[in-house]
């Protein structure tokens, strides 16, 4: 056993987009379980957006100079509990670190389907599809044949929200991306029926020409300009399922959008916002519907794997630059098939 552990802690407070000099690594010695608690070897990370936003000086957001948190899937290597037992895999939020020392009230055992690798308790099993499955089900309320326009496509919960938004019987789908290579991908693999990169003109005409028939759902990512594009581009009853804001996160000078407010009104456009933190008790929905798709090839996975745990940082900013597509996860290089 690794007598030393690694975590990571944030040193001050970007402004615009983070670089690895806001993070630095921090050696200890192995942390010991106290009696009720259990030592937990961390084997797969998450590196999620909203990290990002957790960086700035907000309500609840991370605190410096101390261990960050996320997403982590680890093995226990020291019990000191009868509730959790030597060997087993369990979830848990003390992520961006090696090791962890946590309680039973603190994880979540996974379980276990045959041909599910453990990467999609992180992606589309996880938080990740959580949200896109919560934004099309309960906001969104999506109904057969309905038309979805999803911004950050190529991102985790947007190649969830295409995936799914298949699977449950949506009519056209409409995408952006940030390159040339992530529509193609997106419309080979998941499921899009257009694609464009924002970067190619304004996002009115873009979606204008991707969607000229209009659109019922819009399920939003970004935020700014895409999402007065939609507003323009929804149909009566439309919906806007508000998931992020990626374009404000690292610009935080940027304007907020422009667009016609009377449309909300006049076409009865419904705007909603949800914390998927909210929603935790529809894992086992979540569970019962997936599954069996992904056990019978219908629906797969969509992920970025960086092995090692020494790269997660260059794997959050990486994810920030849009250099992945999918779910971005890190994996311990023993975990490497």
């Amino acid at each position: 056993m690794n007598e030393t552990a690694l975590t990571v802690h944030q040193t001050a407070r970007p402004h615009g987009f983070p670089t690895a000099e806001h993070f630095a690594f921090v050696e200890s010695t192995l942390p010991d379980p106290a009696g009720g608690s259990a030592l937990v070897e961390n084997l797969y990370w998450s590196v999620d957006p909203y990290h990002r936003e957790m960086m700035d000086d907000v309500p609840g957001g991370f605190a410096l100079d101390v261990p960050l948190e996320g997403r982590t899937i680890g093995r226990v290597i020291a019990s000191r509990t009868p509730r959790l037992a030597e060997g087993e895999i369990v979830f848990h939020r003390q992520g961006w670190r090696t090791h962890a020392v946590v309680t039973p009230d603190e994880i979540r055992r996974l379980p276990r389907f045959d041909g599910v690798p453990l990467t999609a308790y992180l992606s589309i099993l996880g938080g990740t599809g959580l949200t896109a499955y919560v934004g099309l089900t309960r906001i969104a309320r999506l109904q057969e044949g309905e038309d979805l326009f999803v911004s950050a496509a190529a991102g985790g919960v947007g190649t969830a929200t295409g995936r799914f938004a298949r699977l449950l019987g949506a009519g056209r789908l409409v995408g952006s991306a940030g390159s040339a290579a992530k529509a193609d991908h997106l419309m080979r693999e998941v499921g899009y029926d257009a694609v464009f990169d924002y970067h190619d003109g304004p996002a009115a005409d873009l979606l204008g020409k991707a969607a000229p028939d209009g659109i019922d759902v819009f399920v939003d990512n970004v935020g700014g300009e895409q999402l007065a594009a939609a507003v323009g581009a929804l149909r009566e009853f439309g919906r806007i399922v508000r998931i992020g804001t990626i374009s404000q996160y690292n610009t935080p000078g940027a304007p907020p959008p422009r667009f016609d407010y009377a449309d909300i009104v006049e076409k009865s456009i419904r705007m909603e916002g949800f914390l998927v933190s909210n929603y935790r008790a529809m894992q086992e929905e979540l569970y019962e519907f997936a599954v069996p798709h992904l056990q019978s090839g219908r629906l797969a996975l969509d992920e970025t794997v960086v092995d090692g745990f020494e790269c997660i940082v260059d794997a959050f900013l990486g994810m920030l630059r849009g250099q992945n597509t999918g779910k971005i996860i890190v994996r311990d290089r023993t975990q490497a098939p």
